[in-house]
C-alpha cells in the first residue's frame, strides 16, 4: 500500500479520490465479506498526508457524486446504473465506455470544474517530474524524512531521557 501510494503522489500533482459509501456497501450480503476485509481508509489516510509532504493537491470527489452515471461526453445522468453494468452506455450521444474509466474521466473533469479550467476532460492527471535520479535508491539527507522531503511540522524526532537512579 505504501508503495502505491508514494508512487502515485511522485508521479502526479494532482489526485482525485472518491469518498465512498463504505457502509451502505457492506449492505451488500455478496459483497460485505471482501469489502469488509479490504481497509478503504487506509489508502485515502496515506494518500492524504504524502500530499501534504510532496506539496501536491488532493481532491476528494462527494460520497454521493454520480462520477459512474453521468456521461463524460454529453453530461447526461442515468437515475439507476446497477453494479452488474460494466459497460457504460449513454442513452443521450450513444457513447459505449468502459464503467471505471468513464468515471475516471468525470473526476477529472471534476478537478477541472474546481479550478475553473473549461478544457475537456481528461483521465490522467498533472505529471510532476522528480528531480535528480528517479533510480538512485540509497541517499543520505541531512534533514527531514527517509525521503528527503521536509517532515510534516509537529513530528520532530523525541529525545529519551536517561534514566537516573538516586
Amino acid at each position: 500500500m505504501h508503495k502505491l501510494t508514494t508512487r502515485l503522489v511522485r508521479g502526479f500533482g494532482t489526485i482525485v479520490l472518491e469518498d465512498l459509501n463504505v457502509a451502505g456497501m457492506l449492505r451488500n450480503r455478496s459483497l460485505a465479506r471482501h469489502i469488509a476485509g479490504v481497509g478503504m481508509g487506509e489508502p485515502r489516510r496515506q494518500t492524504t498526508y504524502k500530499t501534504t509532504w510532496a506539496g501536491g493537491r488532493l481532491v476528494v470527489a462527494d460520497r454521493w457524486y454520480p462520477s459512474s452515471k453521468t456521461c463524460s461526453d454529453c453530461g447526461a445522468v442515468k437515475a439507476k446504473l446497477p453494479l452488474r453494468v460494466r459497460v457504460y452506455h449513454c442513452d443521450e450521444c450513444g457513447l459505449m465506455l468502459d464503467r471505471d474509466l468513464n468515471a475516471a474521466r468525470n473526476l477529472a473533469a471534476l478537478v477541472d470544474e474546481l479550478a475553473g479550467d473549461t478544457s475537456t476532460a481528461s483521465c490522467a492527471g498533472t505529471l510532476n517530474t522528480p528531480d535528480g535520479n528517479p533510480c538512485q535508491t540509497h541517499t543520505v539527507w541531512a534533514a527531514g524524512t527517509a525521503t528527503g522531503r521536509p517532515a510534516p511540522p509537529g513530528t520532530g524526532q523525541r529525545r529519551r531521557r536517561k534514566a537516573t537512579t538516586a
